[in-house]
């Protein structure tokens, strides 16, 4: 793209941006690191709700290390007034983590007297900073020149115009800051920060519809567009076409589903019960029979008799003997 062309588009956001939105006033006596999280917190939610959720972890909170040992889940619930508490409560424990695992402190003013090339480097080595962060600090802890850009603003710049495709994923807006100049970027910075949060918000709402028609009155083609219903429904369609080839295999499956049909396999089963419950009923009566024979007794009744048989002999031949008459 032109220069001249991409200047003349960026300064028509800027006049569209200041028609719509006043700048905010940073805070300027934080410290380094003070700057470092609090545009963790600001990177897609307002000035004003980010001071709030600042305020809260600075003074919930014993120090930054207990804010680093929290789970994000908690976290979360206390940045809830952000547009995006749980991208913010990962981006503010990872940048604290970092720094401990490098410094074991939370102390980074003696960045400050280094050079301002040399001190982004290091912000940019810590886990958690993204491109915005690093801006915000070296435009506002360091002094130097340095717009922020969030996700919102750089789609905006996109659907403007005035970068491309690969400048976008690059996360480049090429010369905004040879267009600011450094004493209005502070300023300038705060309200491009306001339109991006407008459309990371409600990128199909009417108000940042307007406001991008008003700066590009072609970029309607481009516009943050909602994922229509109709286009959802083919892939609920295609499954029916998937498994149409497979009506074959579905033909030939019945062989190997006609072993699931094993009835006979459990009539066999009740057979072998039943016949081990009788096994065990004619063994109940074996041993009832076996208890019945009194084998013993009825030979010792035999010879009980034949004793009072003989016993009874004896008598009768007493008998007959005292009978006879002397001769």
């Amino acid at each position: 793209m032109a220069s001249n062309n991409r200047a003349t588009i960026i300064n028509k956001v800027l006049k569209a941006a200041k028609r719509h939105y006043k700048p905010a006033e940073p805070q300027l006596d934080r410290t380094l690191l003070d700057h470092l999280l609090f545009a963790c917190c600001l990177e897609n939610s307002l000035h004003e709700d980010a001071d709030k959720v600042f305020n809260a972890l600075s003074q919930d909170f014993f120090d930054w290390n207990e804010v680093r040992v929290t789970s994000i889940r908690e976290l979360t619930v206390i940045m809830k007034s952000l547009n995006d508490p749980a991208e913010s409560a990962k981006r503010l424990k990872r940048v604290l983590q970092s720094l401990f695992e490098t410094h074991y402190s939370f102390d980074l003013e003696l960045m400050k007297k280094q050079n301002i090339g040399q001190t982004v480097k290091q912000l940019e080595k810590y886990k958690g900073t993204t491109n915005f962060t690093v801006s915000y600090v070296t435009q506002n802890a360091l002094g130097g020149h340095s717009i922020p850009i969030n996700r919102g603003l750089l789609e905006s710049m996109r659907v403007v115009g005035s970068i491309s495709d690969g400048e976008a994923a690059k996360h480049r807006v090429p010369g905004l800051e040879r267009i600011v100049p450094k004493t209005k970027g502070v300023e300038v910075g705060s309200i491009l920060h306001q339109l991006g949060v407008e459309l990371y918000r409600s990128p199909y709402g009417q108000v940042i519809r307007k406001l991008l028609l008003e700066i590009a009155p072609g970029c309607k083609e481009r516009l943050p567009k909602r994922p229509s219903k109709k286009k959802a429904e083919p892939p609920k369609k295609q499954t029916p076409k998937v498994a149409a080839p497979s009506k074959a295999k579905a033909e030939a499956k019945p062989a190997k589903a006609a072993p699931a049909k094993k009835k006979p396999a459990a009539k066999i089963v009740t057979k072998k019960k039943v016949a081990k419950k009788k096994t065990v009923k004619k063994k109940v009566v074996k041993k009832k029979v076996a208890k019945k024979k009194p084998s013993k007794k009825k030979v010792a009744t035999k010879k009980t008799v034949k004793k009072k048989v003989a016993k009874k002999k004896v008598k009768s031949s007493t008998k007959k003997l005292s009978k006879r008459k002397p001769r």
